[in-house]
């Protein structure tokens, strides 16, 4: 794949006191491929002046007022034709090799249709914290709908967009990630990549913070759609994983899964081999 186009989107809203760190996360990786658009919903708190004087490195950008989260990621996508996607929030951060590292992966893995970095999170001074690797598949997420998946690193191939239905759905206010990623998992598996990718940026006035349990119900409901529509023998399987929610039931499942006794139970890792100089899948 080379470097191919990745397209990235940043929606913001009254988010001045953490978005140019957003920004120069992205911009200054010195990504060659870059297709970077800014979509911000009519802001009042300087996010403005903040996005024009980056505009010139931008693809794109608009401040209008739009039908929320969802909505404003849409809209820019919309604007985007890279074969690689995603999308970071405006209070969260990539990492200096993050572009870099996903376009190697999607070469290097072509099988691979999207992809999570290692989750970690990111201090008001600059800290990469608490990484902690954590695998999921689709029965991970059948099993229990607190399963969850770290957004802004997650990237994926535009034809698993197309055959999605190519937008987020805007009728969700909140959860609409985790649709996706529900949508994403009936298509293909989700590879692991060994890399730290993005950081997560807590603070209370993030929308997850202040709506925590509204997004809890939206994703619930959507869970037990996806739940609906899934064959009896794929519940039967998820009913195993989560029996095996221990240590000791957790460590069991490794194991049958390494003796191949599990094999529907894949949780595919992407991993740098430094004699190939290739990622490659363990």
């Amino acid at each position: 794949m080379g470097e191919s186009l990745i397209s990235i989107v940043t929606p913001s809203l009254n988010q001045a006191q953490y978005l140019e760190e957003t920004l120069t996360s992205v911009l200054d990786q010195g990504f060659g491929g870059l297709e970077y658009v800014v979509v911000d919903g009519g802001s009042s708190d300087g996010s403005v002046d903040i996005i024009k004087r980056y505009a010139d490195r931008l693809s794109s950008w608009v401040s209008e007022p739009d039908r929320g989260h969802a909505d404003a990621i849409n809209k820019g996508f919309a604007h985007t034709s890279g074969e690689v996607m995603a999308w970071i929030n405006s209070s969260d951060v990539y990492l200096p090799w993050t572009l870099r590292t996903v376009a190697a992966v999607f070469r290097d893995v072509p099988e691979a249709q999207w992809v999570m970095g290692v989750p970690a999170s990111w201090t008001t001074s600059g800290s990469l914290t608490n990484i902690n690797p954590t695998l999921r598949n689709r029965y991970d997420f059948l099993a229990s709908h607190r399963c969850v998946i770290q957004q802004e690193s997650v990237f994926w191939r535009r034809s698993l967009w197309d055959a999605c239905g190519g937008r987020l759905s805007d009728d969700l206010r909140l959860a609409c990630d985790y649709d996706l990623w529900m949508r994403f998992l009936r298509e293909g598996t989700l590879y692991h990549v060994d890399s730290v990718l993005a950081a997560f940026r807590p603070h209370f006035d993030r929308r997850g913070e202040m709506h925590r349990e509204a997004y809890r119900r939206e994703a619930h409901a959507k869970w037990q759609q996806y739940r609906r529509a899934t064959s009896a023998k794929d519940l039967r399987r998820a009913s195993l994983v989560r029996a095996c929610d221990s240590r000791a039931g957790r460590t069991a499942r490794s194991a049958l899964r390494s003796l191949q006794l599990m094999r529907w139970d894949a949780q595919p890792r992407i991993v740098f081999d430094h004699a190939a100089a290739a990622w490659r899948v363990v």
